[in-house]
């Protein structure tokens, strides 16, 4: 093949197209545009030599768009997304029994103390809705397992959903430093909410009604001035969804709905609401978000119907949809006032009695 046709080639024509036998590198193929024929040049006649050309360039295209997509950087097969319901199917059926060991039973006040919480304290969370409560806490005590693919498939579709790519990424790397994970693994990042984390993550990207609201959120968080960690935001607000699950903070509002996880799911949805709304008009930074996350906190456990009335407003776009509440400043006698409260990465859950709970 390198006689006398070889020689009659022009150098621009050596240099776009390698010798035959070997295959196109990708950039080339952007270059000389044979991927816009793939998709538009469909029906035009082509050569024996140009359509074997465009074969072997669509099935390399295809492979290394296998290759992205792939789990841990090394499987070959694509990974579809995953559905909030799938998951939750999944996590349903699956064997959680080391899961809920580490579960620690809420500690019950004795004495005067289980008396004044009966009398003034928040209703008791409904029999046939424990088993629902139960599902939630294991799944915060389930770690991101690399061998489990509804996990793989989970963070998958979390990262193509904020950076609105079709493509996948590696399973580790520093493409999850981007999303707002503090390294290279988004495991190291969720002790203490575990796959609860990453559940509530994909509820808040695959609900379409909240997927616009996510996406606005990760664009602030990569603001010049206003940026935050979008993920570690998001594993501090489930934290706190959580906490006031454990006090039994969301019984009423669960018992009234008859739902465990979907109550979770849209106070975390509505606490990030309110998060974005006063981050982005009051122009705070990261160094504000000690403070915030500490009146997310008592928002979340003394008005979770006011917080969750908020974005069914949004949701429905009605007048008040932009309406909010401002922070107020801390009363004299709460037990954080004047204290500097540091934002910290990885939220650590610890299990205080109840009515008892702090930012780690």
């Amino acid at each position: 093949m390198s006689g006398g046709a070889g020689g009659s080639e022009r150098p621009e024509e050596r240099q776009r197209f390698p010798p035959p036998g070997k295959s196109l590198p990708i950039s080339a193929l952007r270059q000389n545009g044979l991927l816009q024929a793939l998709v538009w040049g469909a029906g035009q006649p082509a050569g024996p030599e140009s359509s074997e050309e465009l074969r072997r360039a669509q099935e390399e295209w295809e492979a290394v768009e296998a290759i992205q997509s792939g789990l841990g950087g090394t499987s070959v097969t694509a990974t579809p997304p995953i559905s909030f319901n799938e998951a939750l199917q999944y996590f349903q059926t699956a064997d959680l029994s080391e899961c809920r060991k580490k579960v620690r039973a809420t500690v019950r006040r004795q004495g005067l103390a289980a008396l004044v919480r009966f009398l003034f304290g928040p209703p008791r969370l409904q029999p046939q809705l424990q088993g629902e409560r139960e599902l939630a806490l294991a799944m915060a005590q389930c770690g991101l397992d690399d061998n489990e693919r509804v996990h793989m498939r989970i963070l998958q579709t979390i990262y193509k959903k904020l950076t609105r790519s079709r493509l996948g990424c590696p399973r580790y790397g520093a493409h999850w430093e981007e999303l707002g994970f503090q390294g290279a693994d988004p495991g190291t990042d969720l002790r203490g909410t575990g796959m609860l984390a990453l559940m509530q993550m994909l509820f808040f990207v695959m609900d379409a009604q909240t997927l616009p609201l996510a996406q606005e959120i990760f664009t602030l968080s990569q603001h010049e001035t206003q940026n935050f960690p979008f993920c570690i935001m998001s594993v501090n607000i489930t934290r706190i969804v959580l906490q006031a699950l454990r006090e039994e903070r969301l019984s009423r509002e669960c018992n009234r709905r008859q739902q465990v996880i979907a109550v979770l799911n849209d106070l975390y949805v509505a606490a990030f609401l309110q998060l974005y709304r006063i981050w982005k008009r009051q122009h705070k930074t990261i160094t504000d978000s000690g403070f915030l996350l500490k009146e997310l906190e008592l928002s979340a456990k003394k008005k979770p119907k006011q917080l969750l009335k908020s974005l069914e407003a949004y949701v429905n776009r009605s007048p008040v949809a932009d309406g909010f509440q401002p922070p107020s400043p801390p009363s004299a006698d709460s037990s954080w006032a004047g204290e500097e409260i540091n934002f910290m990465g990885i939220c650590e859950l610890q299990v205080e009695l109840e009515g008892e709970s702090r930012l780690i």
